[in-house]
């Protein structure tokens, strides 16, 4: 039976726009109350549990494994590990080109790169009994001379091309830098970082009907599906992964061991095998982002303008694979000069590889960069705000590109009124209340706005309703709702009347919750299938009983984009006090103004904008992973011993945005999922630094490198910050 709906034909007067109108989360109910069902949460008839077990040295061989004893163990069903484990590929291409992380390939031979590489797996009746299996589990190493020491001035580093460049560079630096009148040339270091979700990484995989079913917490269902047929050389179609509910992933959850551990498991018992990570094994197998060595010379003339921006950036990656952390990208498109180079390098070490974390290559970067720009202002004798804004290009730096919006200097123009910069004093240490110095700092933010092909299915129903189906993920960021809102406005329907599925590879090919590209890259699909549907109703087809759909796919839309410079960008503003008997830094407020693009959901925007802006302070101020050199692993490898900002570190942050529509994009939209850590380091940094009179190239800013009072020059201030009257500047 078929009937027509005139509910959904145009209405004489179109309802309002949702879009920019603030919603809550559609599915904000059932997660407060417990109704919201996360991959460990979902029951299974005959479910097993796997445990990983991990290595014990930093590299070596497995000289054997004792399993015999753990096989006996109650409840334990079995122990796969490099003598009797399913083989599994490691040399497909994978996302954007790249061939997966070789610690995929589980339980292949005997060789350990680093400490925490996953030897072996115990499966059992209960998480218990699979836990206790593996802690029993005795593996007998071969243990070799380890190097695991990161630095800078390493003499083996190598260039590697990854998603970016390893060099850009125009103009004769050198000359340009004799030819400057004022010249910085300075290095900064930021520690190793990691993210470690809420929700831990867990799969579970079982077989059904011929078919490979995975409940997995991932950024991407379809591309999880895709390397997960590679890897065990599955026939597309074949696989189906689910991931309704994910909570958090920061760029930490693609393809990890642990899906390769169920897959294999489920296929030797042929029942379901859910494997979860531990938190302390997320140190070693969920990546992290790389430590850096960062190198910025910049040279200018006496009014500010650069003539040179050298930017070079020193990684580490592990032996097994080059991840590159590019650091220097910011300089790219940030600011001119007649001199611009920009380069990255790795170190191959024993160490775990690093991955993507929120921002790469720009959080850490954008601290580098953006500390040199405030060393060369107060050189110069500038606000730092002016130096900023007499650098703006007027197109791409190194490529020569077209901007596609740039409203740098509407951020850094509105968040000066709001902040209330034109009342700061520019000298040192003048500032004070009671026994805290005070001090201000800026910094600016960028970060690539892109959108990847992706399919869309959206259903008319014969009761008004409307279903979007797409492989989207929503880590936390409120992307169902975003989604939501972008459908209504192309169907011209209260949001009310439209459902959004999403996190199901089955829905067809879409790009993943990140690069700050999710929102953008699937409303390039959804708009044009909801336009269409919707002239459909106008005309009064019927609706079939089992809906009217309309697909999409926004391959070829995409590809006929001009080339440009797109981006989003930001201005950062930070007050901090710092206590001179302790070494204490609190940040009293932030402000962060952003161009990023249109802003589809104020109330999820806001709450992405304000979330990098306190990892911001984590990463100033906390944020240091340390490697013992000596055994290889990590010290504190768990939230106890990493510390991260909280509450009490937290005072006043305000995040809002100017008016910036992306040009040529059907909704507008840039991203905002990352900007929001880029420069908020930087600008407490500089902040610091006014504040105490002592320059801090190195990241965090903990109490004990406040009290040494690190100089600019890298060296001891030569005295306490106790010392000194106001104005005087420690290191003058």
């Amino acid at each position: 039976m078929t009937s027509t709906v005139p509910a959904v034909t145009a209405p004489v007067t179109a309802p309002p726009t949702a879009l920019g109108t603030a919603r809550t989360r559609v599915e904000g109910r059932e997660k407060i109350t417990g109704a919201a069902r996360y991959t460990g949460d979902i029951p299974l008839t005959s479910l097993a549990h796997g445990s990983l077990v991990l290595s014990t040295i930093a590299r070596g061989r497995i000289r054997a494994v004792d399993d015999a004893a753990v096989r006996a163990m109650p409840g334990v069903v079995a122990v796969l590990h490099h003598l009797n484990a399913p083989r599994v590929r490691g040399d497909y291409p994978s996302i954007m080109g790249m061939a997966p992380d070789p610690t995929v390939r589980a339980f292949q031979d005997d060789r350990v790169p680093h400490w925490g590489w996953p030897v072996a797996l115990v499966v059992a009746e209960t998480p218990e009994q699979a836990r206790a299996g593996a802690d029993a589990l005795v593996v007998a190493y071969e243990a070799e001379p380890h190097d695991t020491d990161f630095s800078g001035e390493r003499t083996d580093a190598f260039a590697l091309d990854g998603v970016v460049p390893a060099t850009l560079a125009k103009g004769d630096e050198e000359a340009e830098l004799a030819a400057s009148a004022v010249v910085v040339d300075a290095s900064y270091t930021t520690p190793e970082e990691h993210h470690n979700p809420m929700e831990p990484h867990a799969a579970t995989a079982y077989w059904q009907d011929g078919r490979l079913e995975v409940l997995d917490s991932n950024q991407g269902a379809s591309w999880t599906a895709e390397d997960l047929a590679k890897a065990f050389e599955l026939e597309p179609g074949t696989v189906r992964v689910r991931s309704e509910h994910v909570g958090g992933g920061f760029g930490s959850k693609s393809v990890r061991v642990h899906q390769i551990a169920a897959v294999m498991a489920a296929t030797e018992l042929q029942r379901p095998v859910r494997v979860a990570m531990t938190r302390r094994q997320m140190f070693s197998l969920a990546g992290y982002r790389s430590p850096t060595d960062q190198r910025v010379r910049l040279g200018a003339d006496p009014d500010g303008r650069l003539r040179v921006l050298s930017h070079g950036s020193v990684s580490q990656t592990s032996s097994v694979y080059a991840f590159v952390e590019p650091a220097a990208a910011a300089g790219r498109v940030l600011y001119d000069a007649a001199a611009h180079r920009t380069s990255a390098q790795v170190v191959s070490l024993d160490v775990p590889t690093p991955t993507s974390m929120r921002a790469p290559g720009m959080a850490p970067g954008s601290f580098a960069l953006e500390s040199a720009l405030d060393e060369l202002a107060e050189r110069c004798g500038l606000d730092p705000i002016e130096l900023r804004l007499r650098n703006e290009p007027s197109a791409g730096p190194l490529s020569g590109l077209p901007f596609a919006g740039r409203n740098l200097r509407a951020c850094f123009e509105e968040g000066a009124r709001r902040f209330g910069w034109a009342d700061r004093d520019p000298r040192p240490r003048v500032r004070r209340d009671g026994r805290w110095l005070l001090g201000t700092g800026t910094a600016a933010a960028t970060f690539h706005a892109f959108a990847v092909p992706s399919t869309a299915a959206v259903t008319a129903w014969a009761d008004g309703t409307f279903t979007v189906r797409i492989a989207a993920a929503d880590i936390g960021t409120g992307a169902r709702t975003a989604l939501q809102i972008v459908a209504a406005d192309a169907l011209r329907v209260a949001p009310e009347r439209v459902q959004v599925r999403i996190g199901d590879s089955e829905f067809g090919p879409a790009w993943l919750a990140g690069g700050s590209a999710g929102t953008s890259s699937w409303a390039w699909a959804i708009t044009p299938a909801a336009g269409e549907l919707r002239e459909r109703l106008a005309l009064g087809v019927d609706i079939p009983a089992d809906g009217l759909t309309v697909r999409s796919d926004s391959t070829t839309a995409l590809a006929g984009q001009e080339p440009a410079e797109r981006h989003s960008y930001g201005a950062q503003f930070a007050e901090v006090a710092v206590d001179p008997g302790t070494g204490e830094v609190r940040v009293r407020r932030m402000l962060g103004m952003f161009a990023a693009g249109r802003i589809v959901n104020p109330l999820t925007a806001r709450n992405q904008l304000v979330g990098g802006m306190v990892w911001g302070i984590s990463m100033a101020l906390h944020e240091e992973a340390v490697r013992d050199v000596r055994s290889g692993s990590l010290v504190g490898a768990d939230l106890a011993g990493y510390h991260v900002a909280s509450h009490a570190d937290v005072a006043h942050i305000e995040a809002d945005w100017v008016d910036d529509p992306m040009p040529g994009d059907p909704i507008g939209i840039k991203g905002v999922g990352e900007i929001g850590v880029v420069g908020a380091a930087a600008a407490i940094a500089n902040a610091v630094r006014h504040a105490t009179g002592v320059r801090h190239r190195r990241l965090p800013i903990r109490p004990d490198r406040v009290l040494c009072g690190e100089s600019v020059d890298g060296g001891p201030a030569g005295e306490s910050l106790e010392r000194g009257l106001p104005g005087e500047s420690p290191d003058a």
